[in-house]
């Protein structure tokens, strides 16, 4: 199981063709202009490896109110990042070799300029960090990290954010886990967050973490999946939170016997009670399926109302409402492996392909969709996204 946690550690998303055209792709650097007349609604980062070579660039980019997408000066900058972060202020990135997390000053036009680098080293871990994430203030950093001297156990370390200067502490570890594998996900009083980990179809868990005031994480719950059809258990694999207290959790039946998967992935909601547990009233029957195929990402609106679903199969977005169960809304809006996806606060969805070396962006809202204009890009070896809205 170890080994299989650091392979997992380390490689950290139907409609017709008449219903849904997409423009041809073309490479991104040909379909994008320098300036717009639009105010951006965001700016879009997205790492890739250069061409060539095996260190990484990251460009950056101006949505439009329409969700197309203009080359911000400076562009593609030249700074070795993977996992990525940003509270509005600054974007914080790890390097590519996990062993340093720098900081850039967002501009107000979107470009970036180095701040500060933080080495990762800490007494208790192994000198690496994977995938970045904040919590709602933006002044708290998580790393998933190695923890204890034989760099076998996960963790989330904790780098208090300085918001003036954009250089981190190093405040530790919060609880070890051998399963741990993806960011967590805040509910919206901040004090509580949730993650989820399904691995090789096997080993499985649901975690609830309490945020202190200085931004530490301890485990407070470990939750259960609603109850599976006999001769099935459910591995749990993703989450996402809404605005308020409620989780959206995916769920991946396997065979009890055989421990393949048992048909395709189904989505659970959880709500946090004032304590921090979990509870559902999502059953076998009232979960819906979806059509990923193996579930990469998931990511809630900002309303809170919408549901996107990324993985090896492409894109599907669904309704969601709390506590009550989660509705199917569309078929599956690209075919492209999904990855890792993001919204904005204008109703648009970025996400990025890996396998397909794209960029999608789509305007959705509960009831409509569409694909933005000039979308899909082509970049070549993306591999990491994240979007800092401006509106």
């Amino acid at each position: 199981m170890k080994n299989y946690l650091k392979l997992a550690f380390y490689v950290t998303l139907t409609l017709s063709a008449e219903a849904f055209a997409q423009t041809a792709s073309a490479p991104i650097e040909d379909r994008l202009h320098a300036s717009t007349n639009d105010s951006p609604v965001a700016y879009v980062y997205v790492s890739s490896t250069v061409p060539g070579g095996s260190v990484n660039e990251i460009g950056a980019y101006a949505a439009a109110p329409n969700g197309k997408l203009t080359s911000i000066p400076g562009s593609p900058f030249q700074e070795n990042a993977a996992s990525m972060a940003v509270n509005g202020k600054f974007l914080f990135a790890v390097d590519g070799y996990g062993a340093n997390i720098d900081s850039y000053r967002i501009e107000s036009n979107g470009a970036l300029r180095y701040a500060i680098t933080t080495g990762t080293e800490s007494p208790d871990n192994c000198d690496v960090v994977g995938q970045l994430f904040l919590d709602h203030t933006g002044t708290s950093l998580y790393g998933l990290g190695y923890a204890e001297g034989g760099c076998n156990n996960n963790t989330y370390e904790n780098f208090p954010v300085d918001k003036a200067t954009g250089g981190l502490d190093i405040a530790g570890n919060n609880n070890a886990n051998d399963w741990l594998s993806l960011p967590a996900t805040f509910i919206g009083s901040n004090e509580y967050a949730y993650t989820a980990s399904c691995l090789a179809d096997l080993y499985w868990g649901i975690w609830g973490y309490k945020r202190s005031e200085n931004g530490a994480l301890s485990a407070i719950v470990s939750a259960r999946p609603p109850t599976p059809p006999a001769g099935t258990f459910y591995c749990p694999s993703q989450a996402a939170a809404d605005p308020t207290n409620h989780v959206a959790i995916s769920m991946q039946p396997v065979n009890n016997s055989t421990f393949n998967p048992d048909g395709p992935p189904t989505l659970a909601t959880f709500t946090a009670e004032a304590n921090g547990n979990l509870i559902t009233t999502s059953t076998h029957s009232n979960m819906p399926e979806t059509s990923v195929v193996d579930v990469k990402d998931l990511n809630m609106s900002p309303s809170g109302k919408l549901l996107a679903v990324g993985g090896t199969g492409g894109l599907q977005i669904f309704h969601f409402n709390g506590s009550e169960p989660i509705k199917p809304y569309t078929g599956l809006i690209t075919k492209d492996e999904i990855d890792q996806f993001f919204w904005d606060n204008q109703n648009h969805l970025y996400a990025i392909s890996r396998t397909a070396g794209k960029l999608f962006v789509f305007t959705i809202t509960p009831t409509s969709y569409s694909e933005a204009q000039g979308s899909p890009y082509t970049i070549e070896k993306p591999q990491n996204i994240i979007v800092q809205p401006t509106k």
